[in-house]
């Protein structure tokens, strides 16, 4: 006769004392802002040559780093733009369909 022992019990979850919170979260991107500030700083400091712009009617000089930050910038606010007009569109559409 064989000896059958019961199966194993799944083993239960204990907290992990260095689970993921908020605090941690935050610390996180305290950090990479901090890494991210110092690099842009880097930059500006290194960009400082001036050129020359025109569009439209607008003509002037500026520094290289600023025309750059202010094209970044720019581009940045279309695309969340663009992005939140899309999230709303498939809001409205998963909203349509559960009716």
């Amino acid at each position: 006769m064989t000896d059958q022992q019961p199966p194993a019990e799944p083993p239960t979850e204990q907290k992990d004392p260095l689970r993921r919170s908020r605090t941690s979260g935050a610390w996180v991107a305290v950090v990479a802002a901090a890494v991210l500030l110092i690099l842009l700083v880097v930059f500006i400091a290194q960009n400082t040559q001036d050129v020359h712009l025109s569009f439209l009617s607008w003509d002037g000089s500026t520094p290289l780093s600023v025309a750059l930050l202010i094209a970044a910038v720019i581009g940045i606010a279309l695309t969340a733009v663009v992005g939140s007009l899309r999230i709303l569109q498939l809001r409205r559409r998963v909203h349509h369909t559960r009716r």
